[in-house]
């Protein structure tokens, strides 16, 4: 069985990322989207939240499963049989810093493999960050952000 990992903090979850899932689905038997918690962080939704946000958009769909986690995330792949991390690739910075992780992974668990899947141009624009940044100046982002997540935000 094919199994990979989508890790990231989904904070909120963008149709970038729906974009990215729905893409590589095909590609694996299940796919996990990992939210990583990092206790040093404060996210803008809570875990929780994120999780609720990510079933509801994927609700349909058997072969996705989501689950939060900390620590390294090759750890978490390991945990839960993932050979492959998938990585959305929008930009050129993207990719230098994604090969820099994807190097530094490899390097602690040489049987996971990064599989970057390169964003469609009409979603190059959109990050969890910028739509964070709309939010905190109550702009609307219901463009960016998949109906079925609008409303837990």
């Amino acid at each position: 069985m094919k199994i990979a990992l989508f890790p990231g903090s989904f904070d909120p979850v963008t149709k970038a990322h729906v974009d990215i899932v729905k893409r590589s689905v095909s590609l694996f038997d299940k796919v996990y989207i990992g939210i990583g918690v990092n206790s040093t962080k404060k996210g803008l939704l809570s875990v929780e939240t994120r999780e609720q946000m990510l079933r509801a958009v994927f609700q349909n769909d058997t072969r996705i499963h989501i689950v939060a986690y900390e620590g390294l995330t090759v750890a978490f792949c390991k945990s839960i049989g993932a050979a492959y991390m998938i990585r959305g690739i929008r930009t050129v910075s993207d990719f230098e810093y994604e090969k820099a992780i994807a190097q530094m992974n490899h390097s602690l668990e040489p049987e996971i493999e990064s599989i970057f899947i390169v964003s469609k141009p009409g979603y190059s624009s959109i990050s969890s960050s910028i739509v964070r940044e709309i939010m905190r100046y109550n702009g609307d982002v219901s463009q960016f952000i998949p109906k079925e997540a609008l409303e837990y935000l």
